[in-house]
């Protein structure tokens, strides 16, 4: 994280930017370890082997949120 904003802030010299890219960072692991811990816990106790099945569904959702809060935040900061 700390390459990819001083990377941002040197190339763009954007504290904005550097601002928005770690917080959607930080937002999107967020949501994403607690996708994967909630996704195989439900899984687990449905009987269904979540090394197997829960790889697409945390995939879709890391990315959805990835995509929706770095361009929300950018929106909302940069605009």
């Amino acid at each position: 994280m700390y390459i990819s904003c001083g990377l941002a802030l040197a190339w763009f010299d954007s504290p904005a930017l550097d601002a928005v890219l770690a917080m959607a960072m930080i937002i999107s692991m967020t949501i994403a370890g607690l996708a994967g811990t909630t996704i195989s816990i439900f899984l687990n106790r449905n009987n269904i082997d979540p090394a197997i099945a829960s790889s697409v569904f945390i995939a879709t959702i890391t990315d959805v949120v990835g995509f929706f809060v770095s361009s929300g935040l950018a929106t909302l900061v940069l605009l």
